[in-house]
């Protein structure tokens, strides 16, 4: 299946999107989806082609049919097509591999180091929740759009690709924290969260908030979907008084936003994401970020990066962070908010990514200028 999408202007040229259907299939007046940031995004990529006078043709990522029967200007792939389709393409197609990941590569093996990890520390075996097939995107594309920190780009650089960095969006925003009780809420942190519960840490946060009963954690997330995390952490997950799992929020809810209001932090050790919407909505909130790097998000002076994401550093973070000045806290938690607002909205990504189309445009013209005037040139 193909959605085709027509500018207002006279069409100068086609563009080949490879991503998510959902947001182009609605019924008018049906809301975008917001339990993941690619619905939107994958609308806006598409806004922005069309906005600058090209047809846009769109398919699913996993989409193993469709094959190219026309010229495309560019083609943009998030998976696997592209790699299937390149001998079909024109010589002049820009390919962009859009990545909203790390490496395939890198995060699978990260997801497989922590269930090992786990299986030594706990006796027990848990399947993998996030694998997914690699694909050699990055190595048919021209460039790559990355939505990532320096951790994700540093995953595609062996392909000695240009890598442009794009900031991932948010659905919604918060009001200021600036009133927050940060004396009542000191102590309690926030796990929240999709899918792949090893892989987003949880188990390192069960384990850790086991020894500090003073402290509390609150989860969010899709939990009675693992039925084997469930057996494994029951005790930790219903039966552990500082530990209350909550289960899926709607990040739109009365519900979540008594949540945030309740808590300082948002505690993250992911092993691999491309740029974590969950991060990004927490700082919205002004939770204090204690993340990994490999999160995608950088925290700079208003939060805590794990480099180890061992149980005893996320615990001394924890630890720290709650020890704080008021003052301090207060601070640090209006900047991950003004962080959010200046960085990661809409607004931001529509306006980087059309500019980074440009450039690349441009870059790839001068490339091929240079080629032409140049035989030699590689």
């Amino acid at each position: 299946m193909a959605i085709a999408l027509k500018p207002k202007q006279p069409a100068k040229g086609n563009v080949l999107l490879s991503y998510v259907l959902e947001a182009f299939l609605l019924k008018a007046g049906q809301p975008i989806p917001i339990s993941h940031t690619h619905y939107w995004e994958s609308l806006q990529i598409a806004k922005t082609f069309l906005e600058m006078g090209y047809c846009v043709d769109v398919i699913r990522f996993d989409n193993d049919i469709f094959i190219p029967q026309k010229d495309y200007a560019f083609f943009i792939e998030t998976r696997w097509n592209l790699q299937r389709s390149a001998s079909y393409l024109n010589k002049d197609c820009i390919k962009i591999f859009h990545a909203d990941t790390a490496h395939l590569l890198f995060h699978n093996a990260a997801e497989a180091k922590r269930l090992l990890d786990l299986q030594q520390r706990r006796g027990i075996t848990l399947i993998p929740r996030r694998y997914e097939l690699p694909n050699k995107a990055i190595e048919y594309a021209d460039c790559a759009t990355v939505l990532g920190n320096e951790f994700t780009l540093s995953t595609y650089k062996y392909a000695q690709k240009p890598l442009y960095p794009i900031p991932i969006s948010s659905p919604l925003v918060y009001p200021c924290p600036r009133d927050k009780d940060f004396e009542v809420c000191r102590k309690h942190f926030l796990w929240f969260s999709s899918g792949g519960l090893v892989h987003k840490g949880l188990d390192l946060l069960l384990d850790v908030f086991l020894q500090i009963p003073d402290y509390h954690l609150t989860i969010c997330g899709p939990v009675n979907k693992e039925e084997d995390f469930v057996q494994a952490f029951y005790k930790e997950l219903y039966q552990t008084p500082n530990i209350h799992t909550v289960g899926w929020v709607n990040i739109d809810s009365d519900q979540f936003r008594e949540i945030i209001n309740s808590c300082i932090g948002l505690v993250y050790p992911s092993c691999s994401e491309g740029q974590s919407g969950a991060v990004v909505t927490c700082l919205h909130a002004g939770l204090i970020p204690i993340v990994s790097y490999e999160s995608g998000v950088d925290v700079h002076d208003f939060g805590v990066i794990l480099r180890e994401c061992s149980i005893a550093e996320i615990k001394d973070a924890i630890i720290k962070i709650s020890h704080l000045p008021i003052a301090q806290l207060r601070q640090m938690a209006i900047k991950a908010w003004e962080y959010a607002r200046a960085n990661h909205t809409r607004d931001r990504f529509a306006k980087v990514y059309k500019e980074t189309i440009h450039q690349i445009q441009k870059n790839h013209s001068q490339k091929t200028t240079l080629a032409v005037s140049n035989p030699v040139f590689k």
